[in-house]
C-alpha cells in the first residue's frame, strides 16, 4: 500500500503545472457540458495560460464554446459561443498542425447546433487526425478521440 503511495505521489510530483493543467482539461473534457462550475473554473485557469501555448488557447475556446450552454440570454450565450470559436481558429491558425487543435475544433463542430454555421472543417479535420494519430502521446487525447469517433452525430 505506502508502494502503491509513494509511486502516486512520484508521478504527480513528475508532471508540470503546465502538463497538470492540460491532463485535468483532457480528462474532463467530456464532463464540462454537464458541469458549469467545473467548466467556469476552469476557463478561469486557462485564460492564465492563453498566452503560453496554442493547445492552452484552443481548450479555452472549446470550454468558451461548451460554457455557451451554459447561459441563459441568447445573445450572450452566441458571443460567448463566437469568442470561444475565434479562440480555436487563432489556435490552429498559429500551429496549423496541432492534432490535439485539430480534435479541439473537430469535437466542438460536430457538437454545434447546424444554425451556428460552424461545420466546415469536419472533414478536413477527420482526415488529418486519421493521418497523424501514431503523433499521439497522451492517452487521455487518444480516448477523447476515440470517443468522437464513435460518436457518430
Amino acid at each position: 500500500m505506502n508502494e502503491m503511495i509513494l509511486l502516486v505521489a512520484f508521478f504527480l510530483l513528475s508532471v508540470s503545472p503546465n502538463e497538470a493543467l492540460l491532463n485535468k482539461v483532457r480528462s474532463n473534457y467530456d464532463v464540462f457540458l454537464s458541469n458549469k462550475d467545473l467548466c467556469q473554473a476552469t476557463i478561469s485557469e486557462l485564460e492564465k495560460k492563453k498566452n503560453e501555448s496554442e493547445t492552452f488557447l484552443g481548450y479555452l475556446g472549446a470550454l468558451q464554446t461548451i460554457n455557451a450552454s451554459h447561459v441563459f440570454n441568447p445573445i450572450t450565450k452566441l458571443k460567448t459561443f463566437n469568442k470561444g470559436k475565434q479562440n480555436i481558429e487563432s489556435a490552429i491558425k498559429a500551429d496549423p498542425n496541432n492534432i490535439e487543435l485539430r480534435f479541439i475544433r473537430l469535437s466542438v463542430q460536430k457538437n454545434a447546433p447546424a444554425f451556428l454555421g460552424y461545420n466546415a472543417r469536419i472533414n478536413e479535420d477527420i482526415t488529418f487526425i486519421n493521418n497523424n494519430r501514431q503523433q499521439i502521446e497522451s492517452e487521455f487525447l487518444r480516448k477523447n478521440i476515440e470517443l468522437l469517433f464513435e460518436n457518430k452525430n
